[in-house]
C-alpha cells in the first residue's frame, strides 16, 4: 500500500516536472523570438557629457543630464573588476548568463527569511534589466531578463558585457558607470583609486541611494566592509591590503555643483557655444573642450576679484542679515539640526563664505548653526565687522539675534568672523595681445547668485579710461605728446530744448597750459575735450573703430572724450591690445579646439597672430608712443600704485564715471593685457571709494603680481621713424615724435565736415572756425550722461 502510493507520488512529480518543463519550453519558442534586438549593446552609444578643461587640462565645466566617462574593459584596474565581482557576480566568468547556485543559494535565504532578500541577478542579467527592461519585480519580468541574459550571453564576450556594466550602471550623484563615479564621489580617475574607495563604490550597484556615502556613510561603510571581507575570501587581496582598507578614512570630492576651477562663467560661455554649434548633441555626443584659460591665471584672477570686492564691500559697513528663520516654527517633532538643514537647503555657500543660522548672540559671542551638524564660535575680533548689529536699538530686522542668517568665514588668523556677500559687483579679464588667446575670465562675484556675464554682457560708460583712444586719433591728426593745451574750463551753449554743458575736471581745479602727456597722467577731463574738439568728433567716431568699438555706441558728440559711450570690459581688453601689441588689431577668443570622446579633433582656432596675419589698424609709432603716455600714467600719474610691482614695463588708465557709478583699471605689458571693472547691477554710486584707483586698481595688482611673478620685463622696440628728443618729457624723461610731426604746438587745418587732412596744417582762423562748428553742445540726453564727469 504504502509503496503503491509514494509510486502514484513519484509519477505525480514527474508528471508535473514534465509538464512544467514544457510549459517552460513552450514559453521559451514563444518568448525568444519577440526579445529585443542587441543592437544597442553591439552598437553601444552612452549619452557622455559635454566636458570644458582649461589649456592646461583641468576640468571647469559639465553639462548633461548624466555624468558618464566611457572607458574600455581593458583600462579598468585588475582589483576594480574584482571589487564589483566580489559585491556582485563571483561566478562571471563561469556561469553561461544564470549562476543556478547563486539562484539555489537565493532561494534558500530567501525562505529562511521569509521574504525576498535577493533576485539572484548575474552582471548579465543586470545588464539585460538596465538596458531592455524595468525594475518591476514580476515573474515576467524576471523570465524575460533571464532569457535575454542567455542571448546576451552567445552575442557578446564576457569582457563585452562587463564592459557594457562597468558603464551603464548608476551609482548616485547623477554618475553613470565606474569612472564617472570615481570623479563624482573622489575626484578620481579609476587608476587613483585606493582598494577601500574600490570596495565603496563596488557596494554601490546594489542600492546607489542607500549606499550613497555622502548621503548614508554609515550604511555606505557596512556595504563596503562587506565587498572587503569578500575580496579578501576570494583572495583577490592580501591581508594586509584588507586590515590597511579597513583602516583608511575615506575623503570624497566637493559638491558635483562646484567646479573644482572656479571657471562657471567661462564654462557657461562653452555651453553657450557648443549649444548654438550642435544643439541638444552638444550633451550627449562626449564633446570635450580646451579653452585657452590657464588654471592659474584664473584662479588668480577669481581670487583678486573676490578680495577686491569684499574688501571695498566692508568698507560700506556690515547691513545686517541676509533673512530670518523662526526657531520657534521648527518642527517639533524632527531633529533641530535636520531642521535647520532644511531651512539652509536653499541658501547656497559662497566659496569660503558659509551660511548659518544664529543659535545665540550676545556682545561676548555669536554661535552659528552650519549645515550638516557643526558650529562656529564668533568672539573677539571675529565680531568687530558685525558688531554694532549686536545692539537691540537697531530695528529687529537689522539684529544680530537667534534665527539670522548670516554668513562666516575661517579667518586666517584661526578664528570665525562674520562676513557678508558684497551687493556690488565686479568683472575681470585677461588676453594674450598677440592673439588674443583669454588667459582669465571671471564674470562677477558668484555665478550660483548671477549668472550674468559682466566680462562679455554688461555694457557700461568706459570713463577715463577711454581717453587713450581720443590722444590716439590726435596723433595721427599731428598733436604730440608736448603739444601745450590749456586745462580751463570750457562752457557749451545749450541747443534748443537743450541745457549749457560745463564739464568739470574731478578736482575743479584747472592747470593751465599742460602737455598732452601730463594731461593724460592726470587724467585731466578739460584737455580730453578740447583735443576731441581739434580733431572733430567725427574723426574720432570713425577712428575708435580701428580698436574694435562700434560707432552706434559712441555717438559722435564732446562727451565722447570723457567716456560717455558704452563699452563691455572684452570690449576693452581687445582695444588695449592694439597699443599692447604694437598697433596689431586681434579678436579675443576662448575655445582653443573641440574633441570628439576618442580625441579626434574636430575643430581648432586658429587666431591672427600680430605681426603674422593680423591687420595693422593703427601705426606701430602711435602704438609705442601711446604706450610711452600709458607708462608714465602708472608712474607719475592717476595710478601710481601700480609701482608697488617694481616693474617698468607696466602701462595702464584708470577710468572713473559720472557720480562715481563705474570704476576701472585697464593695464597691460606687452605680453599681458588684463581689464578690471567695478560697479552695481543697478547703476548707483560707489562712494567716495568708488575711484577706478580705489576700487579696481588694487584687483589688477593683486593679479598681475601673481600673473608677472619671474617673467622678465619686456619692452617694445622702438619703430622707424620716430624722434627722440631726450629730456623732454616728464621729470626729464625721453619724447617721442613722429618724423613728420615735430612741432609741439601744431596749427591744425579742418575741412567744413570737422575732419583733418592727414599731415596738412593750415592757419589758425581755420582752426579756430572748426573749433567754433564742434563746440556745439550735445544733446540733452547725452550731456545728462556726463555732467559733472569725475576722473
Amino acid at each position: 500500500m504504502l509503496k503503491r502510493f509514494f509510486a502514484i507520488l513519484a509519477g505525480l512529480v514527474l508528471g508535473l516536472g514534465l509538464l512544467g518543463a514544457g510549459a517552460a519550453a513552450i514559453a521559451v519558442i514563444v518568448t525568444y523570438p519577440r526579445l529585443p534586438s542587441l543592437d544597442v549593446l553591439t552598437d553601444y552609444r552612452p549619452k557622455i557629457p559635454l566636458r570644458v578643461y582649461t589649456a592646461d587640462q583641468q576640468l571647469i565645466g559639465e553639462f548633461g543630464e548624466e555624468r558618464r566617462s566611457f572607458v574600455r574593459i581593458h583600462d579598468v584596474p585588475q582589483l576594480m573588476k574584482q571589487a564589483v565581482l566580489a559585491a556582485e557576480d563571483e561566478r562571471f566568468y563561469q556561469h553561461s548568463g544564470i549562476d543556478y547556485s547563486g539562484v539555489i543559494r537565493a532561494a534558500v535565504g530567501n525562505l529562511v527569511s521569509g521574504h525576498t532578500r535577493s533576485g539572484a541577478s548575474t552582471i548579465t542579467m543586470q545588464v539585460a534589466k538596465n538596458f531592455f527592461l524595468s525594475s518591476e519585480k514580476t515573474f515576467t519580468r524576471k523570465f524575460n531578463e533571464a532569457l535575454l541574459a542567455f542571448k546576451i550571453e552567445h552575442t557578446l564576450s564576457k569582457d563585452q558585457i562587463l564592459e557594457l556594466y562597468f558603464n551603464q550602471i548608476y551609482l548616485g550623484q547623477r554618475a553613470y558607470g565606474f569612472a564617472a563615479a570615481a570623479q563624482a564621489y573622489y575626484g578620481k580617475s579609476l587608476n587613483d583609486l585606493t582598494p577601500a574607495e574600490m570596495a565603496m563604490l563596488a557596494g554601490l550597484p546594489k542600492a546607489p541611494s542607500a549606499y550613497n556615502p555622502i548621503v548614508n556613510p554609515d550604511r555606505a561603510r557596512l556595504r563596503q566592509l562587506y565587498v572587503l571581507r569578500r575580496m579578501r575570501e576570494l583572495n583577490f587581496i592580501t591581508e594586509d591590503q584588507y586590515e590597511t582598507a579597513k583602516a583608511q578614512q575615506l575623503k570624497y570630492a566637493r559638491s558635483s555643483e562646484d567646479a573644482p576651477l572656479p571657471a562657471h562663467y567661462m564654462a557657461e560661455m562653452v555651453r553657450q557655444a557648443m549649444y548654438e554649434r550642435y544643439r541638444d548633441a552638444a550633451y550627449t555626443e562626449g564633446f570635450k573642450v580646451y579653452t585657452t584659460i590657464d588654471s592659474h591665471h584664473q584662479q588668480w584672477a577669481f581670487d583678486a576679484l573676490r578680495a577686491g570686492l569684499v574688501d571695498y564691500d566692508r568698507k560700506q559697513g556690515y547691513r545686517g542679515p541676509e533673512s530670518f528663520i523662526d526657531l520657534n516654527a521648527l518642527p517639533a517633532d524632527t531633529d533641530k539640526g535636520e531642521a535647520l538643514d532644511d531651512a539652509l537647503s536653499e541658501i547656497r555657500d559662497s566659496g569660503d563664505m558659509l551660511a548659518g543660522v544664529v543659535l545665540s548672540a550676545s556682545p561676548s559671542g555669536v554661535k552659528v548653526y552650519l549645515r550638516g551638524g557643526k558650529t562656529a564660535e564668533v568672539r573677539g575680533a571675529g565680531l568687530d565687522f558685525a558688531r554694532r548689529a549686536l545692539s537691540s536699538r537697531l530695528p529687529a530686522e537689522k539684529q544680530l539675534r537667534p534665527g539670522a542668517v548670516v554668513r562666516v568665514r575661517a579667518n586666517a588668523r584661526g578664528y570665525w568672523e562674520i562676513v557678508q556677500m558684497p551687493e556690488v559687483e565686479g568683472a575681470f579679464v585677461s588676453v594674450d595681445p598677440h592673439n588674443g588667446a583669454i588667459k582669465s575670465l571671471v564674470g562677477g562675484f558668484d555665478f550660483n547668485r548671477r549668472s550674468f556675464n559682466h566680462v562679455t554682457q554688461a555694457w557700461r560708460q568706459p570713463g577715463s579710461g577711454f581717453k587713450p583712444f581720443i590722444y590716439s586719433a590726435a596723433l595721427e591728426r599731428g598733436l604730440t605728446p608736448s603739444t601745450m593745451i590749456n586745462d580751463a574750463p570750457i562752457t557749451v551753449p545749450a541747443p534748443p530744448g537743450g541745457e549749457v554743458w560745463s564739464p568739470k575736471n574731478d578736482d575743479s581745479k584747472y592747470l593751465g597750459m599742460v602737455t598732452m602727456r601730463r594731461a593724460l597722467s592726470l587724467s585731466r577731463n578739460m584737455v580730453s575735450i578740447r583735443i576731441l574738439m581739434s580733431i572733430g568728433t567725427d574723426y574720432a567716431q570713425q577712428y575708435i573703430q580701428r580698436f574694435g568699438f562700434s560707432p552706434k555706441q559712441h555717438p559722435a558728440y564732446l562727451p565722447m572724450a570723457l567716456g560717455a559711450g558704452s563699452v563691455t570690459p572684452l570690449q576693452m581688453a581687445e582695444a588695449y591690445s592694439v597699443f599692447a601689441n604694437g598697433g596689431y588689431h586681434i579678436k579675443p577668443y576662448f575655445i582653443d579646439r573641440i574633441e570628439d570622446q576618442t580625441g579626434r579633433v574636430l575643430a581648432q582656432t586658429a587666431p591672427q597672430v600680430a605681426g603674422q596675419g593680423a591687420p595693422q589698424t593703427i601705426d606701430p609709432r602711435n602704438a609705442f608712443i601711446m604706450s610711452s603716455l600709458l607708462r608714465d600714467v602708472v608712474r607719475y600719474g592717476t595710478a601710481t600704485k601700480v609701482m608697488e610691482l617694481g616693474r617698468m614695463d607696466l602701462a595702464g588708465k584708470t577710468g572713473t564715471t559720472n557720480e562715481f557709478r563705474d570704476a576701472w583699471f585697464n593695464g597691460f605689458n606687452p605680453n599681458l593685457v588684463a581689464i578690471t571693472w567695478v560697479g552695481y547691477d543697478q547703476p548707483k554710486s560707489l562712494g567716495r571709494y568708488g575711484y577706478g584707483a580705489t576700487a579696481a586698481l588694487p584687483i589688477w595688482i593683486n593679479y598681475m603680481a601673481n600673473a608677472l611673478k619671474n617673467q622678465p620685463e619686456v619692452e617694445l622696440p622702438m619703430p622707424a621713424n620716430v624722434v627722440v628728443k631726450p629730456g623732454a618729457g616728464l621729470r626729464g624723461g625721453d619724447e617721442y615724435y613722429y618724423a613728420e610731426f615735430q612741432r609741439p604746438n601744431p596749427e591744425l587745418k579742418l575741412d567744413n565736415s570737422g575732419s583733418v587732412p592727414h599731415g596738412e596744417s593750415a592757419s589758425s582762423d581755420a582752426a579756430s572756425e572748426a573749433q567754433d562748428e564742434s563746440q556745439k553742445a550735445p544733446p540733452k540726453d547725452a550731456v545728462d550722461n556726463v555732467k559733472d564727469q569725475l576722473f
